[in-house]
């Protein structure tokens, strides 16, 4: 299995010894639950997840709780749609998403890892997530590098 982001990739060298480790997944938490709201997710992170879906679905819970609880901090293509994984590649994978939750999160913080895992945070983030994924959608065949 390919993994597209590890939480235990961003919690060792650099990252802040002050901050809890669940810190290091808040980025790719706050994804997962976009993906999930938008229904870009697989049929197998449904089953993977079972109540916790339906918790982040009603907000109960967040996306990085179900990172950690469920998915062991571990995003992968699996968890994807078809569609959502060829967004996720045009979009994730080329740093368009980290720059875009920097711009709209951490610009006033020590660092990404500092972001606080809220759905107010969720809420100033999804529009910007929206309307990358309008846009990717109008030109259709996006190639690789649209938001890098």
């Amino acid at each position: 299995m390919a993994y597209i982001d590890c939480a235990d990739w961003h919690s060792g060298g650099g990252y802040p010894p002050e901050l809890p480790s669940d810190n290091a997944g808040t980025h790719i938490g706050m994804y997962l639950a976009w993906i999930i709201l938008r229904d870009l997710c697989s049929k197998e992170l449904i089953q993977q997840s079972a109540d916790t879906y339906n918790w982040v679905r009603s907000r109960e819970v967040t996306g990085r709780d179900l990172l950690f609880t469920k998915l062991d901090g571990k995003f992968s293509d699996e968890l994807l749609s078809p569609e959502g994984s060829a967004f996720t590649r045009s979009y994730y994978q080329t740093n368009g998403y980290a720059n875009d939750y920097d711009r709209v999160l951490g610009a006033d913080l020590p660092t990404l890892y500092h972001v606080k895992d809220t759905w107010e945070n969720f809420q100033k983030l999804a529009p910007v997530l929206d309307d990358r994924l309008a846009a990717w959608r109008a030109i259709g065949d996006a190639p690789a590098n649209l938001f890098s």
